[in-house]
């Protein structure tokens, strides 16, 4: 993640300073979650700002890659693009899970960019969001096949529920 890593030496000596980033990363270097990943053929994009503010550095932009998962429903790879906002602040003393660690005169971006990215991903992907899924007895995609299956078949653990009568 060297590539990730910007001197701000600049920045801290002129009270007030900005400077504009634009960079493109190669997405292995953010890594990834559980199954989701970002997609290595399509580089993610980094638009920021730098401001010198008090002894700190407010790092703001935006950042975009495109994401792979799979389908929640019909277990489809999916490949979606993703933007996320980066708002950072980076302080020599940083306050758990709040700021980062400004190193000298040096900020490492890796961490801000893949947190702000994964926070946009959603947590049950679906290919479109009228995907019928599998089928619960032959498993087949519902959304490309069809089949004959009874899906009204109740598991028999409710069978006693149906000698109920409610008033």
């Amino acid at each position: 993640m060297d590539s990730l890593r910007c001197n701000v030496a600049d920045l801290l000596h002129r009270p007030a300073a900005r400077r504009l980033v634009v960079l493109s990363i190669d997405p292995e270097e953010l890594g990834g979650v559980g199954q989701t990943r970002l997609v290595s053929d399509e580089p993610v994009s980094v638009k920021i700002a730098f401001e010198h503010v008090s002894d700190s550095i407010v790092v703001n932009g935006q950042a975009a890659a495109v994401y792979e998962l799979t389908c929640s429903r019909c277990l489809e790879p999916i490949r979606h693009p993703v933007a996320a906002p980066v708002r950072e602040l980076f302080e020599h003393d940083p306050i758990e899970g709040q700021t980062y660690k400004l190193e000298g005169d040096e900020i490492d971006l890796g961490g801000p960019i893949r947190d702000n990215i994964l926070l946009q991903l959603p947590s049950a992907a679906l290919c479109k969001d009228d995907c019928v899924g599998l089928c619960l007895v032959c498993g087949i995609n519902r959304n490309t096949d069809t089949c004959s299956c009874d899906l009204t078949v109740m598991d028999p653990r409710w069978d006693a529920l149906k000698d109920i009568k409610i008033e």
